[in-house]
């Protein structure tokens, strides 16, 4: 009985920590031209078929995950980010 109440409460206090680091995660948003070339984090137009397969930096239809409201802050040598692809 003593192994099972702790069981139990060791798996209830894993499942609160467990809801609570994801609370703390801050919201993402797809950012596209700010990826380096082989670093988007997924499809990246015609010709690619996921993760890391962009060709150049800063490919416009390419995108990396970033918190949510920086993207278009962010500054590359093409412009800024942008929350749509570039062409």
């Amino acid at each position: 009985m003593i192994k099972t109440s702790a069981a139990l409460a060791a798996t209830l206090a894993l499942g609160i920590a467990a809801t609570a680091a994801h609370a703390q995660q801050p919201k993402m948003e797809k950012c596209y031209g700010v990826a380096l070339a082989g670093k988007n984090d997924c499809k990246a137009g015609a010709g690619t078929s996921c993760a890391g397969t962009s060709t150049k930096n800063y490919q416009g239809n390419a995108w990396k995950l970033v918190k949510a409201g920086t993207c278009t802050a962010i500054k590359t040598p093409k412009g800024n980010g942008s929350l749509t692809p570039k062409a």
